[in-house]
């Protein structure tokens, strides 16, 4: 394991000085205790305890010049914390015979526990999670675990009695947010010492369930730290990089100054971000000005705002010249990470390549491996070559040589001869054979391998496949498919377990290609003639064999090894080693691949020893096993991992009779590990009195490419002693080698792995670029030149080109030898007397901002905190993925059956503070699985690509994680800062230089009059048509079985409205407000008219639904409440409805009006109608509640009524021989008009369908828009919706019952929103099958100012799409890309203008006319805007001017009123009806909803499009801030199992296209999330409910 030394943990023991601790009088010191166990008790506040505390040491403190004294409280944590820990070291039952943690090094293990011990307990607001997602809801889960004092055996820093609160679960299972604050209280900074931590004094403090001793910790009522936490998170990116993880210790119940301990990365981080914070407790947070350092000297300067806004004008930049103004500033670049200037750099000489000695000439050395077996197999047949064991430990074949020689050779001729297919041999000499034997079975692999050989085919050695879906198992087919191998050579019993395919064939897996299985068991051979021979040839360069490795992406590379360096391997490894004949060998490798292969197989065979083979499966049930076989055997050598050492510690206890004293050589195949070394003196440690020799351990490093590399050699060749080096973490992540000194827990201790192998040239090179050689004292990849090492990836040229081979150069470029090198994917230097030394693989290498970082120094702290208690098996992945430009590191362990949320949430919280302190870099996400669930390799270890893979595609399912994206994202983007605007002067002055127009369109004139268009109020439309045209039929109102439920003629809905006329005319008053709660149909209409006959105003409102009474009815109250209307109309039923008990349960049902049913008015006539004085009165209320939860009611005046209707009859063309079908609720906006106002104003027939109705018949829109013939139809998104989904996969049956869409012509979207392209242009897609042109579908624009903005209408130009870079979006800018460039986001034009209507571009806060490519408010001026509000519901005051605003420079004197929605106009190529060039305008979204972050201004719905986008199981998003947070709620359809999964695939993504820092992330059922009648998301309403805590979700993801 990665060691690191540590020494000096017991640095202080007592108070702040040790010289002075010393000397503090008995008394005092006994006063002290008593206080440290009150303030354990919880009988005296943290405060209390500091203050008294004080008092007593004043007089033998030397006060430190200008430091808080509460500063120094550090120490004394610190102190106590070492002292508890070495408490529990000494007295701990060492509960270490379990086998679970891999590699345990009790020096690691101190390194990393004096780390923790430099933090305080770490707080960190836990996630909530729903309980049915607990992987194993335990009893201690749910009950609040006793938290009086730490346990001692279980190696904890808990400080004894004093922070050990357990998140106190509330009874239920997702803590409240409040009490995350709370947890989160205790004061986590960026700053990495303390952070400060201010509150009033009247906060709201909450106090926990949990009321043991430390109830007072939590109530700590500063809710700052969370904001803290943020406010640092926007730094200044050249700093260090904030660091979350150092929390301080103060809890206070006063306002107090806060102080900054540290201020890195405060640097500048301030100015950057000037945001007013609300905390939990009311204590309002202003990003600039809270905290100002002056001379270093932490001060709260809560001065007045006007004299602070004075010196920030002073301190203002001048203003830019004009020509700055227009160049755009939103080229985004990603900080570079500058390298540190004081970072070590190499300063040795260059380094010479360094020589093995030469090869020995061995006089009868045999000039092949097949030449060799046969040698031995005809001179010493009985002699033993290998002995197999089965579980038990009992052998069960020993294979001599004379029988792998026959046997091989039987085997050979059958392959060569004896397989056919069509007439012609299956095989030719060179062909590859694949060789799939279980590691239990060494024997008949043997004989198969030597079989290829003596036949000269090529076996490719790979893994068993257990499953059809093995991780890495496609790659596997790959790599066959690649070597064009068709047989596939194996066991009976292993032919048997293979999965099999309904013909009882072995099924084909996933990505392989089409296999003979070949048994080579004795009765498929046969025996060759007499006259047949194997030919025994000198050894070539043609391939011997192809070993698969498996490359730090997943993919599969087959090694090709050649006959020539096969045996010049082995005759390098028998000198090296010392090897003789008949030795006797212990394996407990895998014997298919590697070391294994090279000592078990090749080498043992050419020395004619003897392999005793242990298998894995063997070791696992005991581990002690190959000791055994050792003391035996009386086993000269052994080749082991250093796993193998270790498990065998764990388990030595009961033997005591064994003696190792027979080993020459312990080879060790991992030495180049980290953690081999601690394994080595451990094992050493305990076996030593078992008769093991410390010299005969023999560490090696090797690789596939390479073979074999260094090799420590026996004792008896008189080699220099082993040496240790003892390496600076921070230098080696600079690639540089220093000696450690001062920091003694950062430190990584290595062994050497030899020297040299005969016959090589070994030299360190440049791991990234050019290979220059390296310094002596700078890490590289090692590089080999041999005649032993393997050729080439299989028919990967390019690859063996690129990363096979290198030529290394020296400095000034010449090359240093004629002839390639090998890269072994090692990282080392070559140390004191020629030992190589190794410090990681190029596999595992993470190079985070430019520092490495090796994945097994990672693991290797993560297990040293706590392992066995906590992670099963030590099983630990670490890897890095990238995301916005930079590597990532990822860690995920399995964590134990046992482990309680609580203990996963504190392993993980200590993981982090290591891995920070000893490798000083940030974990990006860590995540736990359950245990046994992570994709296993071959051998039992973890398979690392394919675990990244799963993590990167959403498919891991851990059961908990945490994402730290704001410590170790550095790389943002600044945050902009706002440039002061521009005068009116230089802007006009600007647009003229830059040649762009002012942003301005208008539609067409509204032309001449017609015989209707004289009528100046609405009802005298519809009294001149019931005598002009009275059978004229306007209404059809469809039910859902598609047929008529009601209709209406001119001259019926005159009458109908008459009688309501005259029923409200003896009640009410002219001018009095009435709410109208009816189901959608001809009795809304006809009462709307008969409200104007009588002269009162109408306020149209959506039922109540009686199955969400709860929900629905406190809406319809609060309308008729808002509207100050004093009559209710509605229908029999929904009268019964408002006054039922259901009802009086959501409201109270007496303080409704007069409830007036109009099912049975008597046919009376009311005496006259009323006859409004001017067309500026109002003619009716139209509420809604708009996309941020605000009921806003608008005035609309009957002269806007009637210009409303007259554009829309010109733009659609509408006259009374036409039929419009309409699908849309018809309470508010176009949609209410379209209903109500349009047929009776045009004459025209509406068809209406409800669309409740569409829940029970999908296709009822569409069947009417065919059955009728329509032209022209409206509908809503969420119709549309119900149309894609509901009858996507119907359309066969559609056109089957003769719907055709081919008659229409404009299908347009009712929405006052930014139109929704994808659910546009799908719809178009599906329904194409039914005749529906692909430019039929359009949209419309209006929105509370004016209903209708923009429709598309029957002539003009079809709409078109932009492209708009995202990222100049957020700067207000819009800047056109092309399709499919990277940010590019499509945008459809919202119709075309209606006539009469004037739109302009404005600069949302200096109230200017804006340019072409500027994104800015939509201002309308038309004769039918509405005339103001009527109460926004209690903001009046903020929409004073949303009706009558100027410019404020230009034209000034149009009266405009403000959309509220951000877009921008752009002249296109196309000419409109006039003949003009056509202006189209782009909806982007609504100003009240955009978030503001970083200084730039986001829309929420990009943010959603990409977080929907990440995952199959996100069903729908939203987003909204929280307190500086990006809060991201998603849906997940699917099983709960895949909650986890998704906070990482959200955060990544929403980092990676909007540089933005997600920080909380809610999983929830489908359908949480609210939307509108229009089918608009309710983000607000989703934030309260939120912040409420009544989302009920299935997992909270507090991103620290």
């Amino acid at each position: 394991m990665a060691e690191r030394s540590s020494t000096g943990l017991l640095t202080m023991m007592l108070e702040p000085t040790p010289a002075l601790a010393m000397t503090l009088p008995a008394e005092v010191r006994e006063k002290l205790a008593e206080l440290e166990l009150e303030l354990s008790e919880g009988d005296i506040t943290q405060k209390g305890y500091e203050k008294k505390r004080g008092k007593l040491l004043a007089p033998y403190i030397p006060q430190i010049q200008g430091v808080d004294p509460s500063l120094q409280i550090d120490n004394r944590i610190q102190a106590s914390s070492q002292v508890a820990l070495q408490g529990s070291k000494s007295n701990k039952s060492r509960a270490a015979n379990t086998r679970d943690e891999r590699f345990r090094s009790d020096l690691h293990t101190e390194a990393v526990q004096a780390a923790l011990a430099k933090y305080k307990e770490r707080k960190m607001p836990m996630p909530s999670k729903r309980r049915s997602v607990l992987v194993q809801s335990s009893v201690e889960a749910c009950t609040p675990p006793d938290t009086s004092s730490a346990s001692e055996d279980e190696g904890s820093l808990r400080r004894q009695g004093r922070l050990t609160t357990s998140t106190p679960y509330q009874g239920h299972s997702h803590p409240a947010v409040e009490h995350w604050f709370n947890r989160v209280i205790q004061g986590s900074s960026t700053s990495s010492s303390a952070s400060s931590t201010s509150s009033h004094p009247g906060g709201r403090s909450v106090t926990t369930t949990n009321t043991t001793a430390h109830a007072a910790l939590n109530v700590n009522a500063a809710a700052t730290a969370l904001a803290d936490l943020m406010a640092h998170t926007h730094l200044d990116n050249h700093s260090a990089p904030p660091d979350v993880t150092g929390l301080s210790e103060r809890s206070s119940h006063h306002a107090e100054r806060p102080h900054v301990a540290s201020v890195r990365g405060v640097s500048r981080g301030f100015n950057h971000h000037t945001s007013v914070m609300e905390t939990a407790d009311g204590c309002e947070w202003r990003g600039e000005g809270s905290l100002s350092l002056i001379d270093g000297v932490p001060v709260n300067s809560r001065v007045s705002n006007k004299i602070q806004q004075l010196l920030n004008t002073l301190k203002r930049p001048k203003r830019p010249p004009l020509r700055e103004f227009f160049v755009d500033d939103f080229e985004e670049l990603l900080d570079v990470q500058q390298p540190d200037p004081n970072q070590p750099k190499p300063e040795g000489q260059q380094m010479c390549p360094l020589e093995g000695e030469p090869l020995g000439v061995v006089t009868n050395w045999p000039p092949s491996l097949p030449a060799a077996l046969q040698r031995w197999g005809t001179t010493q047949p009985k002699s033993p070559c290998l002995t197999a064991l089965d579980n038990a430990g009992k052998p069960v074949y020993t294979l001599t040589y004379g029988k792998l020689w026959t046997r091989s050779q039987k085997l050979a001729y059958t392959l060569l001869n004896k397989l056919s297919s069509r007439n012609e041999p299956l095989l030719v000499p060179g062909d590859r054979v694949a060789l799939v034997f279980p590691n239990n079975d060494p024997v008949m692999f043997m004989v198969a391998f030597y079989g290829c050989l003596l036949a000269e085919l090529v076996p490719v050695p790979i893994e068993v496949p257990l499953t059809r879906k093995d991780a890495g198992s496609q790659q596997i087919g790959f790599l066959l498919g690649s070597c064009g191998v068709t047989l596939a050579l194996t066991t009976d019993a292993c032919q048997k377990g293979l999965p099999k395919a309904q013909t009882g064939e072995v099924a084909t897996f996933k990505g392989w290609p089409r296999l003979l299985w070949f048994v080579t068991d004795g009765k498929h051979v046969v025996k060759p003639p007499k006259d047949w021979h194997p030919p025994i040839r000198e050894a070539s360069n043609d391939i011997a064999y192809i070993e698969y490795k498996t490359s730090k992406e997943g993919s599969t590379m087959g090694i090709t090894v050649s006959h020539s360096a096969m045996l010049a391997h082995c005759h390098a490894l028998t000198q090296a080693c010392g090897y003789t004949e008949g030795e006797t060998i212990t394996n407990v490798l895998d014997f298919k691949r590697e070391a294994g292969l090279w000592h078990g197989v090749l080498t043992s065979v050419m020395n004619r020893m003897h392999v005793i083979s242990i298998p894995y499966s063997l070791m696992k049930v005991n581990p002690l096993s190959w000791i055994m076989k050792v003391h035996t055997y009386k086993a000269r050598v052994a080749v082991v991992k250093s796993r193998d050492m270790h498990w065998s510690l764990l388990a030595q206890r009961d033997q005591r009779d064994i003696s190792l004293s027979s080993l020459r050589m312990l080879i060790v195949a991992d030495g180049a590990n980290p953690w081999s070394i601690s394994s080595c003196d451990a094992f050493l440690n305990v076996f030593q009195s078992r008769g093991l020799r410390p010299e005969v351990i023999c560490p090696c490093a090797s690789s596939s490419e390479a073979m074999t590399v260094a090799i420590r050699r026996p004792p008896e060749m008189g080699v220099p002693p082993p040496g240790k080096a003892v390496l600076s973490m921070g230098g080696l992540s600079h690639g540089v080698i220093r000696v450690d000194t001062e920091e003694k827990l950062s430190v990584l201790t290595v062994q050497d792995v030899g020297q040299v192998m005969p016959g090589a040239l070994v030299c360190v090179v440049r791991a990234e670029g050019i290979p220059y050689l390296c310094q002596t004292d700078e890490v590289g990849e090692i590089c080999v030149s041999s005649g032993s090492t393997g050729v080439a990836y299989y028919g990967l040229p390019g690859m063996t080109k690129n990363i096979f081979e290198t030529v290394p150069v020296t400095p000034s470029g010449i090359p240093i030898s004629g002839r390639p090198f090998t890269r072994t994917s090692l990282l080392g230097f070559v140390g004191p007397d020629s030992l190589v030394f190794v410090v990681g693989k190029m596999d595992g290498l993470m190079v985070v901002s430019g520092r490495r970082h090796n994945a097994d120094d990672v693991v290797a702290t993560a297990l040293a905190v706590e392992p066995m208690k906590f992670v099963y098996r030590g099983r630990i992945a670490v890897f890095s993925v990238s995301v916005l430009h930079d590597e990532r590191i990822v860690v995920v362990a399995e964590q134990r059956p046992d482990a309680s949320e609580e203990d996963s949430f504190q392993w993980m919280s200590r993981v982090l503070q290591a891995i920070d302190s000893i490798h000083q870099v940030g974990v990006y996400c860590l995540a736990l699985v359950p245990a046994n669930t992570l994709p296993k390799a071959p051998l039992g270890g973890i398979h690392i690509s394919e675990t990244k893979q799963r993590f990167l595609e959403g498919a891991l399912h851990p059961c908990n994680v945490l994402m730290c994206p704001h410590t170790c994202v550095t790389n943002l983007p600044k945050p902009r800062q706002k440039q002061p605007e521009v005068g009116p002067a230089s802007m006009i002055v600007g647009n003229l230089v830059a040649g762009k127009r002012i942003a301005q369109a208008c539609g067409r004139d509204l032309g001449q009059l017609e015989d209707n268009d004289q009528f100046l109020y609405i009802q005298d439309v519809l009294q001149w048509r019931a005598q002009a045209t009275p059978d004229h039929p306007l209404f059809l109102v469809l039910n859902a079985k598609g047929t008529v439920s009601s209709s209406a003629s001119c001259l019926q809905l005159h009458k109908r409205a008459e009688r309501v006329a005259a029923a409200l005319m003896g009640r009410l008053n002219t001018g009095d407000h009435v709410a109208l709660v009816y189901p959608p149909g001809i009795d809304l209409i006809a009462t709307f008219y008969g409200c104007l006959y009588a002269g009162c105003v109408p306020v149209t409102v959506r039922p109540p639904h009686p199955q969400n009474l709860a929900t629905t009815l406190p809406t319809v109250k609060m309308i008729v409440e808002v509207s100050k209307s004093v009559c209710i109309l509605t229908t029999q039923a929904i009268t019964k409805l408002l006054k039922s008990k259901e009802a009086a349960a959501a409201v109270d049902i007496k303080s409704w009006p007069t409830v007036l049913d109009t099912d049975d008015l008597p046919r009376k006539k009311s005496p006259q109608m009323y006859k409004p004085p001017t067309p500026e009165m109002l003619a009716y209320l139209d509420f809604s509640v708009s996309t941020t939860g605000i009921l806003a009611g608008v005035k609309m005046s009957h002269a806007a009524t009637s210009a409303l209707c007259r554009s829309i009859k010109l733009q659609c063309e509408l006259y009374p021989s036409r039929q419009i079908a309409i699908c849309l609720d018809p309470y508010c906006g176009l949609g209410f008009a379209l209903w109500c106002l349009c047929s009776v104003y045009s004459g025209h027939q509406s068809i209406l369908v409800p669309p409740l109705e569409l829940e029970s018949n999908a296709s009822l829109w569409l069947a009417a828009v065919s059955q009728y013939k329509v032209r022209v139809t409206f509908c809503s998104y969420s119709v549309m919706e119900m149309c894609t989904k509901g009858l996507g996969s119907q359309t066969e049956a559609l056109r089957l019952r003769n719907v055709n869409l081919s008659c229409v012509r404009t299908c347009m979207v009712v929405a006052e929103e930014r139109p929704r392209i994808a659910l546009t242009q799908s719809f178009s897609k599906i329904f194409k099958d039914l005749g529906l042109s692909p430019r039929a579908v359009s949209t419309t624009f209006g929105c509370r100012v004016n209903v209708a903005i923009c429709l598309q209408g029957t002539a003009g130009p079809d709409p078109t799409t932009v492209y708009v870079d995202m990222r100049a979006l957020r700067h207000d800018r819009v800047r056109l890309v092309e399709r499919g460039s990277p940010h590019s986001l499509p945008l459809m034009e919202s119709g075309k203008i209606l006539p009469g209507v004037k739109v302009i571009i404005a600069n949302t806060e200096t109230k200017g006319p804006l340019g072409d490519s500027h994104l800015g408010e939509i201002w309308v001026s038309s004769p039918h805007n509405a005339t103001g509000y009527y109460t926004v519901y209690g903001e009046e005051a903020l929409h004073a001017d949303h009706f009558n605003t100027k410019l404020s420079f230009g034209d000034t004197q149009t009266v405009w009123a403000r959309t509220g929605y951000l877009g921008f106009l752009r002249r296109t190529e196309l000419t409109d009806a006039s003949g003009e060039r056509h202006d189209a305008l782009y909806v982007v979204g609504s100003l009240d909803e955009t978030l503001e972050l970083r200084g730039m201004r986001y829309h929420p719905i990009d943010i959603e499009t990409s977080v929907i986008r990440s995952h199959k199981s996100i069903a729908e998003c939203a987003v909204f801030t929280w307190t500086n947070l990006l809060v991201v709620v998603v849906e997940l359809e699917g099983s709960e199992q895949e909650a986890l999964d998704l906070v990482a695939l959200v955060t990544n993504v929403v980092l990676e296209e909007h540089y933005l820092i997600v920080g909380v992330v809610v999983v929830v059922d489908p359908g949480v999330i609210p939307i509108n009648s229009r089918g608009e998301k309710q983000r607000m309403h989703l934030r309260d409910g939120f912040l409420a805590d009544q989302l009920d979700p299935i997992y909270v993801a507090y991103n620290m």
